[in-house]
């Protein structure tokens, strides 16, 4: 259950972070934020970015062996990203119509889930 948990607070801190990183590229198209200067988008950013934290700390603290989680401190960073990508390619093919996901590219994803196999081999 608590892996379970993990996974899915793991899940909503990467949806704030894709969010915060490469939202705002898509918000050139709404006038007031056109004309913000980048220290503004920084700030509208990081403030977004803080509820990544919101997330990602009690998905570390559940989900990490030595507070009573199923995982190690590896297994969480690469289940960590793996759930980046994910959200990623999901944020980027819902957003952004223009950017194409390639033979290339699933690869690259098949060798994360690869990475993630062999992490949890004992």
């Amino acid at each position: 259950m608590r892996g379970l948990v993990s996974i899915l607070l793991l899940l909503l801190s990467n949806a704030f972070m894709t969010f915060a990183w490469y939202g705002h590229l898509k918000f050139k198209d709404m006038k007031w934020f056109h004309s913000l200067p980048l220290i503004a988008v920084i700030l509208i950013s990081w403030g977004i970015a803080l509820f990544e934290y919101f997330f990602q700390v009690p998905a570390n603290r559940i989900g990490y062996k030595e507070y009573g989680g199923p995982f190690s401190l590896i297994e969480l960073k690469v289940i960590q990203e793996v759930i980046t990508l994910i959200v990623f390619v999901i944020f980027t093919t819902l957003l952004f119509k223009n950017e194409q996901l390639r033979w290339n590219h699933l690869i690259g994803f098949i060798f994360l889930v690869l990475a993630v196999y062999f992490v949890f081999k004992k």
